[in-house]
């Protein structure tokens, strides 16, 4: 919300100066050293990395959301200052905002929030502005909160109205957004600094360039922290010896280093590295098969040796009709993840065994014994292009996609088939006071039989190989544990069954779908689960509703359940945004632990096909109950493996939650409508449209 408002009220900016390339602060994001500065990475760079110094480690993941936007979430290990002995840890979510961009005259403006979802140990707001003077970066700024610990005069704020003086000072469980604090507090602080460019420098291994020299005057006299050497100033552990910090740090296009002497007592160390989603590296690839000229006359029994064709490039045909100047083609399966690429190869494929005569292709792609997208291709165009007189643009704007299932040719049977992979899986779990990560790492062997009419058996086999995550320790929520067990799961499951169920996935009329699913649909819960939705293709949004009856499953995963039962499901409206491949979800209903409720996801998928987005759910749970975190919220990255030179449709994803609780939890099936069809749709048909030449 707060950025969306950010969004409608921003000046518009003037023209810009240009800007020193930013680097990163140790508490994630762009700044100098501890304090942030005006500066931005480019839009969609994401950037992850550590900072250590005694007693006090920051792990953090920042993306630069939008162009004018940083988000950083941030988990930091540190001294117990309960027991004044071994580690903890506390989560953090930071958002930055631009004001105003950098001219001639005129200093960049940035506005930014510091952990405002957190335990508030680290909660702070700041105004900042950065001009740079040649190879000289300058910033100043003001904080409040823990950036304005340092007290160098009263609350400018307080001149407006005296409840500006007042600032909760409670360090509670997180999870809570407390607006009425913000840019309160009796005092606020300076903070500023120097970033200057070194020239390259002469090593006997030769020049060395991107060095930067930081120096800084922090607003944050570590007023809340019990860890760290003792201050030479006070003799107190936890306290700020001098404000002055130096630093020297190392950047280059994807990686930045960095040493550090913060607050008179500390050395630390930097590193992170960067990805732009837009600018992923190119992995050497084998060019696509050379499409050849047409037959000079129709080959005999064409149909046929079109299939044989589709077999060889892993496609399964299902139905083949060629009739005057159209060939009507339906597929399933394939390697391909967007529907160009996977119409691309089609044709290449086909070229030489289609009768000279045809001109029109209406390809039918099938995903799960369903049709996702019907697509009329202009053979003409694609020759075109492959002969370098047309191109990959011309071709999507040639063809034609229509309504999936919209006729007896998208009706008919969804063809029968058999496929299996052996993957690796990756759990992880935060929140474990004793242990920042706790993870599990499995191989995993998955089937899937497919007997025609979208009916489907597929399971899947796991072994665990290794990990941490069965040591966690057992759950404390006073909610139903279906999510909270983890790590029992885990321990008793190290050869589990994570899924088998029987499925049939079929389209009801145009763009609209069904699904039921019935079995051991997840590896802790069992049960049968239906759901429909209606996702027109040309329009930028879809109505989806699922319902599920389903049984805790035990905790070895095999064939037993637990007494606990629960109805759940959920009315779920999707849409693409206008902005930046921007997209929304917005669910509502019951979740698994009996609590209703709606979840939000806000996302960004880029043209490569990586996606990074988050997700917040509230439900009628109060933030007591539901323990620590609050309520369920978190961030996600899910990466395209064929970006590594690998042609398949698999995705890795990582989701990073604070914390896992029982509240805002929902059911996890294989094969969920919008995920198995989205890519049929025009919106991503147009991103990806590149595919026809690849």
């Amino acid at each position: 919300m707060l950025a969306l408002a950010a969004l409608l009220i921003a000046p518009a900016p003037s023209r810009a100066a240009d800007e020193v390339p930013g680097t990163g602060s140790n508490y994630g994001g762009v700044g100098l050293l501890e304090m942030r500065n005006a500066r931005f990475r480019p839009d969609g760079v994401l950037e992850a990395g550590t900072a250590v110094r005694h007693q006090r480690r920051f792990h953090f993941l920042s993306f630069q959301a939008l162009p004018w936007l940083e988000a950083t979430f941030r988990l930091t290990e540190r001294l117990d200052g309960t027991t004044g002995a071994g580690m903890t840890n506390d989560r953090a979510f930071d958002l930055k905002m631009r004001i105003w961009e950098e001219t001639d005259w005129t200093p960049a403006i940035a506005v930014g929030l510091q952990d405002f979802i957190g335990t508030g140990l680290y909660s702070g707001e700041y105004v900042v502005a950065s001009k740079r003077f040649g190879p000289l970066d300058a910033t100043l700024g003001l904080g409040w909160g823990r950036l304005g610990t340092a007290a160098d005069g009263q609350n400018p704020l307080a001149a407006l109205s005296p409840r500006f003086e007042v600032r909760p000072r409670d360090v509670d469980q997180g999870g809570s957004i407390n607006t009425f604090q913000f840019f309160r507090g009796e005092s606020a602080a300076l903070f500023g600094g120097l970033e200057y460019s070194l020239p390259p420098v002469w090593t006997p291994w030769g020049e060395v360039e991107g060095l930067r020299a930081k120096v800084e005057l922090s607003g944050d006299a570590l007023r809340d922290e019990r860890g760290g050497w003792p201050s030479r100033t006070t003799g107190l552990r936890g306290e700020a010896g001098s404000r002055v910090n130096y630093g020297l740090q190392w950047s280059n296009g994807w990686l930045d280093a960095g040493v550090q002497f913060v607050h008179g007592t500390d050395l630390l160390l930097r590193v992170s590295a960067r990805l732009d989603p837009d600018r992923v590296p190119e992995v050497e690839r084998p060019p696509p098969p050379a499409m050849t000229a047409r037959p000079a006359e129709a080959p005999p029994d064409a149909e046929a040796a079109v299939a044989a064709a589709l077999r060889a490039i892993g496609f399964r045909p299902v139905r083949i009709r060629i009739e005057g100047e159209v060939a009507r083609i339906a597929v399933a399966g394939g390697r391909q993840r967007t529907l160009a690429r996977a119409a691309g190869r089609m044709l290449r494929a086909v070229q030489p065994h289609l009768p000279p005569g045809v001109e029109r292709i209406v390809f039918s792609w099938r995903q799960a014994g369903v049709e996702v997208a019907r697509l009329t291709l202009p053979r003409g165009a694609m020759e075109a292009a492959a002969r370098g007189d047309g191109s990959a643009e011309e071709v999507f704007y040639a063809s034609r996609l229509e309504a999936a299932g919209g006729d007896a040719f998208g009706l008919i049977d969804g063809g029968r088939g058999f496929s299996w992979g052996l993957e690796p899986r990756f759990s992880t779990l935060f929140g474990d006071p004793s242990r920042t990560l706790r993870w599990q790492a499995q191989a995993v062997l998955g089937a899937r039989l497919e007997v025609g009419h979208g009916v489907a058996v597929a399971g899947s086999v796991a072994r665990t190989l290794a990990g941490n995550l069965a040591g966690a320790p057992p759950s404390d929520s006073r909610l139903p544990r279906v999510r909270s067990e983890a790590a029992r799961y885990a321990r008793e499951g190290e050869t589990a069954i994570p899924a088998l169920y029987g499925e049939r996935i079929w389209g009801l009329g145009p763009d609209l779908f069904a699904r039921v699913t019935g079995g051991y649909l997840e590896p802790m819960f069992a049960g049968v689960s239906a759901e429909m939705l209606w996702r027109p293709q040309g329009q930028a949004w879809g109505v989806g509703v699922d319902v599920a009856q389903v049984a805790q499953r035990d905790y070895d995963q095999r064939f037993g359940l637990q007494g606990y039962n629960v109805t759940t499901g959920h009315v779920s409206v999707y849409a693409d945004l206008p902005w930046h491949g921007m997209y929304g979800v917005a669910r509502a209903g019951r979740y698994l632990a009996g609590d209703w409720g709606g979840t939000i996801e806000i996302g960004r998928r880029f043209r490569s096909g990586i996606e990074v987005g988050g997700f917040a759910t509230l439900t009628d749970v109060p933030f007591k109950t539901f323990g620590e975190g609050s309520f369920d919220r978190g961030i996600y990255v899910r990466v395209p493996l064929d970006l590594f030179g690998i042609e398949t449709r698999s995705v890795a994803p990582l989701t990073i939650r604070g914390v896992t609780r029982d509240g805002g939890a929902r059911l996890a099936v294989d094969n969920p409508l919008w995920e198995v069809t989205r890519e049929g749709r025009a919106r991503a048909f147009e991103e990806g449209f590149g595919g026809f030449m690849r």
